[in-house]
């Protein structure tokens, strides 16, 4: 069967071998060149993004998709800086894609380890919490789209976490739901909806139906495709483009070490029964020589001889 492309200058050839598909070389050109998103916003809708750039109207409430790509494990982020919407974005400060260590590509890594690295401590954050932060980066199809164009869709830490109702859960605690019935994430299609009783934005996922045999095909297709894998470990900033360094964290002071306070003596026996310390040893007095009596003085020659005459009378 013949095709006339508009595209060719020439279309003399022949084709007869039915309807190409698009090669892998293709897919893996084109993973390069057009990544895709979908975008949560605080007012809740989402946006679908194509090389950082929006395309089509926003979706508000909830969008239907199937989930064809996701890592073992969770992710971790962390922005020394804190988020401004009116600033140039730039990259992470740190991540890691399997939350273990720092990716070799990460500008300014806290710790060799994430399980050990200060950024990872209960009161690191703003309000107690942890400055760096959990995060979900997965690939998903959208539900009744002819195209089967895969998207990055991020989940954040307030997503991940916690336990469900019924069939709406936080994402992992879907996931383990799913597989705990028998269902595969990437055969079913999957409402992602805005939590209305939640203070902040929070997402909430609930299983809507089985795929069709077309949707099934399309999530074959996409699992084959470079991006599928890619979107689930680079960043939003990588996807959007983003090559601005980040400032790096400032280095906390040193804690002030106090000194060793006395350690406390400690007997079985009470103080009454406890020998009495020797005495302290005593210096002997030293003996002062004694002056010498003053010899009396002489008679003078007069009383001499006053003596002398009483002699004479006896």
């Amino acid at each position: 069967m013949s095709k006339e492309v508009s595209i060719f200058a020439s279309n003399n050839d022949v084709v007869t071998s039915g309807e190409r598909k698009l090669s892998k070389l293709a897919q893996t050109l084109a993973s390069t060149s057009m990544v895709r998103r979908i975008q949560t916003n605080t007012n809740g809708t989402f946006k679908r993004l194509v090389n950082g750039e929006q395309v089509g109207n926003a979706v508000r409430g909830e969008l239907d998709v199937i989930i064809v790509g996701a890592l073992p494990q969770v992710s971790r982020v962390y922005y020394a800086q804190k988020y401004d919407p009116k600033a140039e974005p730039t990259m992470p400060n740190c991540w890691s894609n399997l939350g273990e260590a720092p990716e070799k590509n990460v500008a300014d890594p806290q710790h060799a380890n994430c399980a050990d690295c200060p950024m990872n401590v209960k009161g690191s954050g703003e309000n107690g919490s942890k400055a760096c932060r959990y995060q979900r980066r997965i690939s998903v199809l959208l539900a009744n789209d002819p195209s089967g164009d895969v998207y990055q869709f991020n989940i954040p830490a307030k997503s991940l976490f916690g336990k469900g109702t019924g069939n709406v859960h936080p994402f992992e605690s879907y996931i383990k739901f799913l597989i705990a019935n028998g269902e595969s994430p990437d055969n079913v299609v999957t409402k992602i909806s805005y939590d209305d009783n939640a203070d902040s934005m929070e997402l909430l996922f609930s299983p809507m139906r089985n795929t069709s045999d077309a949707e099934y095909q399309q999530v074959v297709a996409a699992q084959a495709r470079p991006e599928t894998e890619t979107y689930t470990k680079i960043t939003v900033a990588q996807m959007d483009g983003v090559t601005k360094a980040p400032v790096k964290a400032a280095p906390k002071p040193e804690p002030v070490k106090e000194a060793p306070k006395p350690k406390v003596s400690r007997s079985e026996d009470p103080d009454d029964d406890a020998p009495a310390p020797a005495p302290a040893a005593v210096a002997e007095p030293v003996k002062r020589e004694k002056k010498r009596e003053a010899a009396p003085p002489a008679p003078t020659a007069d009383l001499a001889g006053v003596i002398a005459e009483w002699a004479g009378d006896d």
